[in-house]
């Protein structure tokens, strides 16, 4: 579990709700306290319109931007930055030392039983190759090309909320100028007048509200999504790395040590099974 997303979201709402409802008051006056609660404040933030305007608005453009594919995959991304601890660097690191050390006994040919256990297709498809004597080259583009594609897919996804994070920052202006506009118009003496608090109110909040869903929402959601790529690019060129030293026949001990130096010093020490993220 991601539990450094999880507090850090958390935390950001609970002391944006407090510094509403929690005004401090420094130097107190006559009969205040320092600290005093007004929970009444919080109907003060709350706009239908201006709700309506930007995340109505964020949501379209987004679907406008986006194939139906990408935003089907929203459900999945989720997922994906909660779960920290998918990706885990030694133990890859450990079965690649089995294979050698199987390869270097009974032959590339005896690990044709190992590729068939393995749950990762790229894992498979790396131990297929080598098995099926291809050249090294041409292992190495294939795998490679296999993981620049899968980090551009992953790209794609993080772009989806850098979007909406840009987008909703400017469809809180937009609401801003309706809301100025609105309140223009009721100053006008010929239309009776109007209720100018509520239109003021909805110009303000409505940038208020895009703020709030670019850098407590999307921004984070962007960014996580992207520490995960990272993470299984490394799985990934770990791999990598260590089929093609199997495939020339490298001592398992020597690879052991060439592929530790993918992962931090701590994560070596301490047997850290990812690169990022709290469990």
């Amino acid at each position: 579990m991601n539990i450094t997303y999880i507090i850090g979201v958390v935390a950001a709402i609970l002391v944006f709700l407090l510094g509403i409802v929690m005004p401090i008051n420094v130097p107190p006056e006559e009969g205040q306290s320092i600290v005093e609660f007004h929970i009444e404040y919080l109907i003060n933030f709350f706009d239908a319109a201006s709700i309506f305007i930007v995340i109505g608005c964020t949501f379209a453009i987004v679907v406008a931007s986006f194939p139906g594919k990408t935003l089907g995959s929203i459900p999945k991304h989720f997922g994906v930055i909660l779960n920290s601890g998918k990706f885990k660097p030694l133990e890859i690191i450990d079965q690649l030392v089995e294979l050698a050390q199987t390869a270097r006994k009974n032959g590339l040919l005896a690990l044709e039983g190992k590729a068939n256990e393995q749950e990762d297709p790229f894992f498979k498809q790396a131990i297929m190759l080598i098995v099926d004597a291809n050249d090294p080259d041409k292992v190495r583009a294939i795998l490679e090309n296999d993981i620049e594609c899968m980090s551009a897919r992953h790209e794609d996804a993080a772009a989806l909320y850098d979007k909406a994070s840009s987008v909703a920052p400017a469809f809180g202006m937009v609401g801003t100028l309706v809301g100025l506009i609105n309140m223009l118009q009721s100053m006008d003496p010929t239309s009776g007048g109007g209720d100018l608090g509520k239109d003021m109110g909805t110009a303000l909040i409505t940038t208020l509200y895009g703020c709030i869903l670019a850098h407590m929402i999307f921004g984070p959601i962007a960014n996580n999504l992207r520490i995960r790529d990272g993470e299984e690019v490394l799985c990934k060129e770990i791999i990598v790395e260590g089929i093609m030293s199997i495939q020339s026949g490298e001592n398992p001990k020597a690879l052991r040590e060439k592929l530790l130096t993918y992962i931090s010093q701590r994560d070596r020490d301490t047997g850290g099974g990812s690169s990022g993220g709290g469990e």
